[in-house]
């Protein structure tokens, strides 16, 4: 099979493609026919060398889709439409950067879809981080107001469209003022300027605060999000755009606002339910939800599709097909 592997960190160009066995599931395992899967922020930390405990060589990748190939229990059939995210995926062992991968069976997630897998290929980890940190983390209720802080981003796009789906009033923010317009086209009833201190703004159309803000900027802009938020209000920390994981000298009593909960989501820890996904899928295919692609590329050029996630000019989830 053909693979994406990378033996040391660096940049985009430190991903080898380069020719492997077919590996063989063990009891507890399945075997995939990897068809497509997303690009993904922690991804490109793990390239740069920033996440503990990767070793080297690996091949990365958090998610992906594709078909049952081999299944030591039974449990699935050959061929069966499939997708699996985190659970150790391209970190604790090889991930989806290559044509076949070998899976817990615990991660796998079976669908039905006649979607294109370069769309498929968008959805796992990014309808799995949305829905959760929405429902699952902030339980969003329908006429509240929610601050969604990188709102550009795949995650921020897609958490514009659930939102109001859901009956939320939506704010969104950017760093730059020619994106303005095309979060207004995507949901956003009001956009922000993010200038790393969102506080003024805010008070000028909810002076009260806001009912529910997604942290998806990072560490550095965490403090500024819960001064947005109102008494009783939640603020959930799921992203890292700024690629900051932590806060120095974190005092908890001058740190968090009285009254405003702080909380995070991550798809490592708490999984959405399949017939959450399925239904996801279901939404995409009537067109309820539109998913935003920043690009598609294929398997041989994972380094120049890495380049564009640096750039983060992408405008949408980063897309690798495998066929």
């Amino acid at each position: 099979m053909k693979a994406a592997v990378i033996y040391q960190a660096g940049g985009p160009g430190r991903l080898i493609i380069e020719d492997r066995s077919v590996p063989e599931p063990n009891p507890g395992q399945v075997l995939v026919k990897v068809k497509a899967f997303g690009l993904n922020r922690s991804e490109l930390m793990t390239r740069k060398g920033y996440s503990p405990g990767v070793l080297f060589p690996r091949i990365l990748g958090i998610e992906c889709v594709g078909e049952i190939v081999a299944d030591p229990d039974s449990k699935w059939q050959p061929g069966q439409q499939v997708a699996a995210c985190m659970g150790g995926m391209g970190r604790d062992y090889d991930g989806s950067y290559a044509e076949y991968a070998v899976l817990p069976s615990s991660i796998i997630y079976p669908f039905n879809s006649k979607l294109s897998w370069d769309i498929l290929g968008a959805i796992p980890e990014m309808f799995q981080t949305v829905y959760g940190s929405l429902h699952l983390a902030l339980r969003i209720q329908k006429g509240e107001s929610i601050l969604i802080r990188g709102g550009t981003s795949s995650i921020g796009l897609l958490a514009i469209q659930l939102a109001r789906h859901s009956g939320l009033s939506v704010i969104a923010t950017s760093r730059s003022e020619e994106k303005k317009q095309f979060l207004i086209e995507a949901g956003a009833e009001a956009v922000l300027i993010d200038d790393g201190n969102l506080k003024a703004q805010v008070d000028k159309l909810y002076p009260g605060g806001i009912d529910k803000i997604l942290e998806l900027v990072g560490a550095n802009t965490l403090k500024d999000s819960l001064s947005c938020a109102k008494p009783g209000g939640s603020v959930c920390m799921t992203g890292m755009l700024s690629e900051i994981w932590s806060i120095q000298d974190f005092a908890p009593m001058d740190y968090i606002p009285a009254a405003v909960n702080l909380t995070v989501y991550d798809t490592g820890q708490i999984k959405v339910d399949v017939d959450a996904f399925q239904s996801f899928i279901s939404m995409v295919e009537r067109g309820e939800i539109k998913l935003s692609i920043g690009g598609v590329f294929k398997l041989d050029d994972i380094a120049q599709a890495h380049k564009l996630m640096d750039s983060n000019k992408a405008s949408g989830k980063i897309v690798i097909t495998t066929d």
